[in-house]
Formats: C-alpha cells, sequence, structure tokens
C-alpha cells in the first residue's frame, strides 16, 4: 500500500500542535531551559533521495545525547571492536547519568549511549590532541553527513554544561580511577560537552543520519561504514537510545532510535528512512514527549516498525 507522506506529517503535525500535554524542558541545563516547549518540527529523509519536513523543521536546537551516536561512529573507525573492551553493548535499565551502577561494574559503563560510555567514546576520539582538534573532527563530519557546512557548536551551551557538568566530572573521574578514561578529564570532558551543543534542525539531522539507513553508504556513494557495523549501530539505537525507556519505545514505536535532552529523535528505518523529530519537552525519562508520540503514530500508520512484516516486494 502506497503512503502518503506529506498528508501524514501534516496529521502528525496538526496533531502535536493541538497536544495538551507537551512536556517539561531539561531545566538541569540553563540554556536549554530557556526553549519554548511550544514548538515540534520534523523532518523525514527517505531511501530513494525525498526530503519531507513538518512544523519547526528549520528551527536549531541542542542535539546532546544525540551525538553520541555520531561521536560512537567515529569512535568504530579509530579502535574498531577494541572499544568493547571499554564499554558493554547491554542496556542500562537506570538514568542515563547513574553513578551507582558505574560503581558496580567497575568502571565500564553500560552501552555508549549512557552518559559515561558516551564520555568514554570521547575519550578515544581525543586521541591525545587537544579537543578543539576533536571536536573539529566531529564537526567536519556532521557538516560531511548533512551536505551541510553551516552546522555548528552552540557556545552558549557548551558554556552552560561545562559550568554546572558536575555530575558528570564525577562519572569522568570515577573512570579515571579505574584508568578507562585516559585523558586529563578536562580535555575529555571538554570535549564531550561542546559534541553534545551542536546545533542542527530538523532537515539536517534527518539528513545527516542517511548512511545508517543505507547500510552504512553515503548518498554520494561513499563508504561511512560497512553494512554490519551500520546494522550493529542500529541495534544499540533500538535497544539503548532511550536510556531506562528504551524497552518502552521499542514496544510502541519499534524503530532504532536516540534521543536528546534537547528534545530531538533520530530514528532510522533501515531501507527506508532517517527520520529526526524535535520537540524540547521532555517526559518523566527525559525522552521528548511529543517526538515519541510523533514517532509512535508514524509507525502505526506507514507500518515501518523493524518488527513488521515485510511488504510484498520488498
Amino acid at each position: 500500500m502506497a503512503i502518503d507522506l506529506p498528508a501524514l506529517l501534516a496529521d502528525i503535525t496538526a496533531a502535536m500542535a493541538a497536544a495538551d500535554h507537551r512536556g517539561a524542558v531539561a531545566s538541569y541545563i540553563p540554556e536549554l531551559a530557556k526553549v519554548d516547549p511550544a514548538q515540534f518540527g520534523i523532518a523525514i529523509a527517505t531511501a530513494d533521495g525525498g526530503l519531507l519536513t513538518g512544523g519547526d523543521a528549520e528551527t536549531g536546537f541542542s542535539i546532546q545525547s544525540i551525538s553520541k551516536v555520531f561521536a560512537l561512529t567515529l569512535a568504530l573507525g579509530k579502535v574498531g571492536d577494541q572499544l568493547w573492551d571499554r564499554v558493554g553493548r547491554e542496556p542500562s535499565g537506570n538514568a542515563f547519568n547513574s553513578i551507582t551502577q558505574l560503581e558496580r561494574e567497575e568502571g565500564i559503563p553500560r552501552n555508549p549511549f549512557i552518559n559515561a560510555g558516551a564520555i568514554v567514546v570521547s575519550d578515544v576520539n581525543l586521541g591525545g590532541h587537544q579537543p578543539r582538534v576533536a571536536i573539529g573532527e566531529m564537526l567536519r563530519f556532521m557538516r560531511y553527513l548533512a551536505g551541510d557546512d553551516s552546522i555548528a557548536i552552540n557556545e552558549d551551551v557548551a558554556a552552560s554544561e561545562t559550568a554546572t557538568g558536575f555530575r558528570n566530572m564525577a562519572l569522568a573521574n570515577y573512570m579515571r580511577a579505574f584508568n578507562n578514561v585516559r585523558h586529563p578529564v578536562d580535555l575529555v570532558l571538554g570535549n564531550y560537552f561542546h559534541q553534545c551543543a551542536i546545533e542542527m534542525n530538523c532537515r539536517q539531522l534527518a539528513l545527516a543520519g542517511r548512511y545508517l539507513m543505507l547500510d552504512g553508504r553515503h548518498p554520494d556513494g561513499g563508504r561511512v561504514v560497512s553494512p554490519g557495523r551500520a546494522r550493529r549501530i542500529n541495534a544499540l539505537m533500538l535497544t539503548c537510545g532511550h536510556y531506562d525507556a528504551s524497552g518502552d519505545f521499542a514496544f510502541r514505536v519499534g524503530i532504532p532510535g536516540k534521543s536528546g535532552v534537547g528534545g530531538g529523535i533520530l530514528a532510522i528505518v533501515p531501507g527506508r528512512a532517517s527520520i529526526a523529530v524535535w520537540s524540547p519537552g521532555l517526559n518523566d525519562n527525559g525522552n521528548s514527549q511529543l517526538g515519541t508520540q510523533a514517532l509512535e503514530m508514524l509507525a502505526r500508520r506507514t507500518g515501518w516498525s523493524v518488527f513488521s512484516p515485510p511488504e510484498e516486494g520488498d
């Protein structure tokens, strides 16, 4: 059955505009607390080269933990499967910034999408350089993936995170004690905070995720990662991409996705679409309230859940 995506996007955008409960913005990062929760955007980049947008799809936002997907891609390119000696691949079942779990597991983070795991990934990507070199590499990578050289860091957000990121400092120092952070903590966190402060809009983010829907290929024909690595990154997004609500997201939506406390979600339908949604109000688990609802509506109307049987001819 053919899907009328423009009509569906219009329906989703209208439904989100009318929603009564929009969640609460992330107040523990002062710059994020200033964002208007009334906003909602969506963009879908399709495997045939199409791009559809709705709502506030051109409004920039801090991608926050969505950056962990791209940082992981870079780290795997540097050290390959050796990374998994330092970071696990299991769902956490705890808050994204849990210290107690890290203590029980002797400095080995449960997966690369919780904060502790992402800090280890940041340590790998630092690679003996100053943070400006590592974040420059990250920015070039994001610009290449999205085909957009205007992507930049929101320095106000980076400064806000640096000034208030005491829990991340504790996580990094704790792992340093186990030699699982190997560079000076301030340099690792400088790289991490600036990575999280990259600002993108839904259109740019959906375009940046295309390699994960195309079996690791960039639409220009270049290979970003191998097909096997693309599948594994998608698998981690499905099982670990929404912190301790990852199981519920898989149950309700059934699409690999990575959320960020800036209100964005990147979702990947392998072979079909790269989707970015954004609404800054968060639910109790720290994931975008309207973004999650929009993706659930999209999956239900399209049948794009990875658990749905393929259509005849697929």
